[in-house]
């Protein structure tokens, strides 16, 4: 037993050099973001100092995480050593490794870091914020809660072809010139590709015992987004990130001259 928990400790401290890596880059770009705000400036004649500025908050985060980081990696270092370090270099180039790749668990971790990927970069920017939510929810359902490993390769599949085909519009001219006849171009695509997303899972679930779950994750999915969205933009009167299609319509609805 006590030779078993040793082995697992030596395992996790290799992984622990990784992480103290990549927790010691994102210090180091968060420290470097810093920098380019202002530390002191002059607003209408008045002089800001230094302990009021922006990037105070965000260099102090990054100094802490390099900091957490070279301690991170400093520890794992002392109790693997260099052939540690070695022997994980082998691990990477091995057909272990390769297999590891292949796993479900490890199919998991890149369907939720390639879904908080295209929330953050591409739909919280570009698409009205209750239609990004609901996709994003949506898509987290459909992955875990009433998802299946072996449909899971082929539902990422699909949602990096979706992406592709919405950065593409979003990037190019094209989107610019659709909206000049028809507003919020990119909000619909977005719907249509909701709605093909929901048909095509219900085709797969149907006629199995996750059709309940399938239809939670349809009320949540639409629900939540909504409730919260609808909180903060009239209540809270905290703007979207991003106000297209969705908001315009609830903006009617909301200031309609019947409610006066």
């Amino acid at each position: 037993m006590i030779y078993t928990d040793m082995i697992e400790i030596e395992k996790l401290r290799k992984a622990d050099i990784f992480s103290g890596t990549a927790i010691f880059c994102l210090g180091v770009f968060a420290v470097y973001q810093a920098f380019q705000m202002p530390m002191k400036d002059s607003y209408a004649g008045v002089q800001n100092v230094w302990y009021v500025s922006p990037a105070l908050f965000p260099l102090l985060i990054g100094s802490t995480l390099a900091l957490l980081g070279l301690i991170l990696i400093r520890t794992a270092l002392k109790e693997v050593g260099v052939q540690g370090v070695k022997a994980v270099f082998g691990y990477l180039s091995s057909t272990a490794f390769a297999d590891f790749l292949k796993q479900p668990v490890t199919i998991r971790f890149y369907g939720i870091v390639l879904n908080l990927f295209i929330f953050v970069f591409l739909l919280i920017p570009n698409i009205d914020f209750f239609l990004a939510a609901i996709l994003f929810l949506l898509l987290f359902f459909f992955m875990f809660y009433c998802g299946f490993d072996e449909r899971l390769v082929g539902l990422i599949s699909k949602i990096i072809g979706g992406t592709f085909i919405l950065a593409l519009y979003l990037i190019s001219d094209l989107a610019d010139k659709v909206d000049t006849f028809a507003y919020f171009s990119a909000d619909i695509l977005v719907i249509a590709y909701i709605f093909l997303l929901i048909w095509h899972y219900y085709q797969l679930v149907k006629e199995s015992e996750l059709i309940p779950k399938f239809k939670l994750s349809l009320l949540i999915g639409f629900l939540a987004p909504f409730t919260i969205g609808i909180i903060f933009k009239y209540f809270l009167l905290v703007p979207m990130p991003h106000e297209g299609l969705v908001v315009s319509l609830l903006d009617a609805i909301w200031y309609a001259e019947i409610w006066s």
